[in-house]
């Protein structure tokens, strides 16, 4: 385990302005707005704030808030954020980050979980937060093996979690993260508590004839997500290098594959700020920019597409699913309730696909309130309750 600190050299810093003030913009038809892609009105003015406007070194020193480290598992470097709490009874907590997110998600709720006396909750809802960037992601990356798929990546964070000393711990995570947190539990269904997941961590597969109406209109919007707005996904799980190129060498081109989903994926009106906030969003760009993963990040869907994705082992753990709105993968409870074992469901009135950062109050008390019944829940092994470490 070594200690870790984000200390972007300034010669990059200098090296992305210049490279935004020498964007070559593409034509943009008359009339056209986001079904056509990011409007280059809107990208021109994001583009000019990011230059001009944004500041990196206040957001690296929010990063630097918290301890972070990184250590080799399987041959690969993991960075992580480690942040106990101050409560000793806590519960060790997993989460995870998906694409086209990063640890960056987590930031505004980091505070209340590891310290809920100080943010008006229950101290007994304290949780020992670990949060991992995956390998290719971020500060994980990039990486220099083939085969990290979602289901080795579920490995390498049972083995950090050992190697923390924590031996009993729950999971949550969205997107990528909910199937990594879901594949946690069948990798070490001794050690992990319980799952909570903000986005569905399968595919929804059975008989759409034996759905209820919600069901059916949920499996509806699947059904439109993967006809009109999952072109990334058949490029990233097919041709990952070729992308890597255009978007390790073009800021406003990694800029644009990222934004777009954060307007299409969020519950935002005619621009994703009104969901997440704009240095929020960028932020996150930059820990892709920075650390030049692109490529290594997008190949994630590459090495799960070719293991088989879209296959899912029934799973016994404990599982809690927490609904928001205006995702884009939204859960078929009827097909997820035939392979794991739900016992927490939370429907919200608000809220998209980046749940931490669009709605964190909502989603860090159903965090507490899901893993608030499990942390009794005997050890198979010894027979005894509890999972503090």
């Amino acid at each position: 385990m070594r200690p870790y600190r984000v200390a972007i050299p300034q010669h990059a810093l200098d090296d992305l302005h210049e490279r935004l003030a020498r964007t070559r913009w593409p034509d943009s038809p008359p009339g056209t707005d986001w079904d056509y892609g990011v409007p280059l009105h809107y990208l021109q003015d994001l583009a000019e704030h990011w230059r001009t406007g944004y500041d990196w070194r206040e957001h690296e020193a929010r990063l630097n808030t918290f301890p972070q480290f990184t250590t080799t598992i399987d041959g690969t470097n993991v960075h992580f954020l480690h942040v106990r709490s101050p409560e000793p009874e806590a519960t060790p907590l997993i989460i995870t980050h998906g694409w086209p997110g990063s640890v960056a998600e987590f930031l505004d709720i980091l505070g209340p979980l590891t310290d809920p006396r100080a943010h008006g909750g229950d101290p007994r809802d304290a949780f020992h937060v670990v949060a991992p960037s995956i390998p290719g992601y971020g500060f994980s990356g990039p990486t220099s093996q083939l085969d990290w798929d979602y289901r080795r990546v579920a490995r390498a964070w049972a083995e950090l979690m050992a190697r923390l000393g924590y031996r009993r711990y729950g999971a949550q995570g969205g997107d990528w993260g909910s199937g990594i947190s879901r594949e946690l539990g069948l990798a070490a269904p001794a050690q992990v508590i319980g799952v909570h997941v903000n986005t569905s961590p399968t595919f929804p597969t059975g008989d759409p004839a034996t759905l209820g109406p919600l069901d059916r209109e949920r499996l509806d919007t699947w059904t439109r997500h993967q006809a009109e707005t999952s072109g990334y996904t058949a490029v990233q799980a097919t041709r990952p290098q070729t992308l890597g190129y255009a978007l390790t060498d073009s800021p406003v081109g990694q800029l644009a594959w990222i934004v777009e989903k954060f307007r299409e994926w969020t519950d935002c009106g005619d621009t994703p700020e009104t969901a997440v906030r704009r240095d929020h969003i960028l932020t996150n760009v930059m820990l892709y920019w920075l650390t030049a993963t692109a490529g290594s990040s997008a190949r994630l869907y590459k090495e799960s597409a070719r293991n088989g994705w879209t296959e899912a082992a029934p799973s016994t753990v404990p599982t809690g699913v927490a609904v928001f709105p205006h995702d884009i993968t939204l859960p078929v409870r009827a097909f997820a309730e035939r392979i794991d074992n739900i016992v927490h469901w939370s429907e919200f009135d608000r809220g998209g696909h980046f749940a931490a950062m669009e709605q964190p109050d909502l989603l860090v008390a159903d965090i507490r309130t899901f893993f608030r019944g499990l942390r009794e829940r005997p050890d198979p092994d010894t027979g005894e309750s509890g999972c503090r470490s």
